[in-house]
């Protein structure tokens, strides 16, 4: 049972830039794909970013690409995601998933475990 835990959301303005932490208790974490994922209010949950197991391809949703960079460092079971350049739009609860994942890293029914979230609000 992997246990993943977020942090790092926070009340920004428009512009600003906030850096997402999401740790896990597996020491095996290196062993999992690692998505981000959003649930804005009245929407259901949409993919934002993922990293595979090594870290070495990343995953985008179009709207986030060029301004989220996702990482991760398997010796701190830690993945991270940094956000620039928000938008009021990309207020949501974010979430971020493990599974033993090798393909369509997008769909979000192949992750296993969860995190609670984590607030993120843009607004002036």
């Amino acid at each position: 049972q992997v246990q993943l835990v977020e942090s790092g959301g926070g009340l920004v303005q428009p512009g600003g830039s906030l850096r997402l932490a999401c740790a896990a208790s597996e020491r095996t974490f290196s062993a999992y794909a690692v998505g981000w994922f959003r649930q804005a209010p009245g929407k259901g949950r949409e993919f934002v970013s993922a990293i595979r197991r090594s870290g070495f391809d990343t995953y985008y949703a179009d709207s986030m690409k060029g301004r989220f960079t996702i990482s991760r460092d398997n010796a701190k079971s830690t993945v991270y995601l940094q956000m620039n350049s928000l938008k009021p739009e990309d207020t949501a609860v974010y979430y971020c998933a493990a599974g033993i994942i090798y393909s369509d890293y997008r769909n979000i029914d192949l992750y296993d475990y969860w995190g609670q979230g984590t607030q993120v609000t843009v607004s002036s």
